[in-house]
């Protein structure tokens, strides 16, 4: 059995997956997070990189939805100049809003991947779903409060999961 909190896949950066990669892996939709895995949490709107990336998907044939916990107002704001579906308020790890995100793509749970920034949040979402999970590190150390908190929580976790990566069990 999948350890609740250990992602399939531990990247720097989202910008370090292409769509090559999902394929191989047999993904061919993404549910994205926002908040520093696109882009810092103090930026608003897509910025460039993050434009490139959700394109980039979309012309190699990838499904993607934003699934934030965001407010609507961020969320909205993030995603309608990008032309891609989004959830707002997704109440992440819960599966409700994981689950209609997948129906919105209209695949298979093992075709889908979740991919965010924060262990309790994405990782363990996507793993109460059996599907995919996709770690990146944070963009940027400049996070509300009880994110930092809830960073110091997943600390341990981390730390297995660097070691797995090093052992090769962790890709």
């Amino acid at each position: 059995m999948k350890k609740l909190f250990t992602p399939d896949m531990y990247l720097d950066s989202v910008f370090d997956i292409t769509p090559v990669m999902l394929k191989n892996k047999g993904i061919y939709g993404l549910i994205l997070d926002i908040d520093n895995t696109l882009v810092a949490t103090y930026i608003k709107k897509a910025d460039e990189r993050a434009a490139d990336f959700i394109k980039s998907l979309k012309e190699n044939g990838l499904k993607a939805v934003i699934v934030s916990n965001g407010k609507k107002k961020r969320v909205e704001l993030f995603c309608k100049p990008l032309g891609i579906e989004y959830i707002y308020k997704a109440h992440k790890p819960l599966g409700g809003a994981l689950k209609k995100a997948i129906e919105m793509m209209g695949l298979p749970y093992d075709k889908v991947a979740i991919l965010g920034d924060q262990l309790f949040t994405d990782v363990l979402g996507g793993n109460l779903l059996g599907i995919h999970s996709i770690l990146v590190k944070p963009m940027d150390p400049d996070e509300p409060l009880f994110i930092k908190i809830k960073r110091i929580f997943e600390k341990p976790f981390l730390k297995k999961i660097e070691y797995d990566v090093k052992k090769n069990r962790i890709k």
